[in-house]
């Protein structure tokens, strides 16, 4: 029988999947009992509150909703990765350095800093690439 363990590479997975909610939380932050006539965070209207954002309330939105668009390759390539039989290690070490680019992603666009964004962002896509691949034969 096969027994399989959580990985590194699995948790990586579940960090990844609550960086959306982290992004979330930063645009909310400090909004919740300010009154929505105040301008205060509008839980019977979250979306349209979040699209009259401003400023670094209104790119954390935007980090979050890259984050939940960059998820479903890294899941995907993490599952394929393990698979085809991978060595674990490499998986291990490209799905933390995902989460590593990731969070350095979001605090660039939190600072607003575009360019350097951009780029981080084509390494984690890279790293992401690089999980789906590494098990090919």
């Amino acid at each position: 029988m096969l027994t399989a363990s959580f990985t590194l590479a699995y948790w990586c997975v579940l960090i990844a999947a609550l960086l959306p909610l982290v992004c979330t939380g930063i645009a909310k932050w400090g909004m919740f009992t300010t009154p929505p006539q105040h301008g205060g965070f509008d839980n019977n209207n979250p979306r349209a509150w979040l699209t009259q954002q401003t400023d670094w309330r209104a790119r954390a939105n935007a980090a979050q909703a890259n984050s939940f668009e960059a998820l479903p390759f890294f899941i995907g390539a993490v599952v394929i990765a393990h698979q085809l039989g991978a060595q674990q290690g490499l998986v291990n070490a490209l799905a933390a350095l995902f989460v590593l680019l990731r969070l350095v992603y979001v605090g660039l666009y939190l600072g607003n800093k575009a360019g350097l964004r951009s780029v981080v962002w084509m390494l984690a896509f890279g790293a992401n690439i690089a999980i789906l691949f590494a098990g090919y034969r």
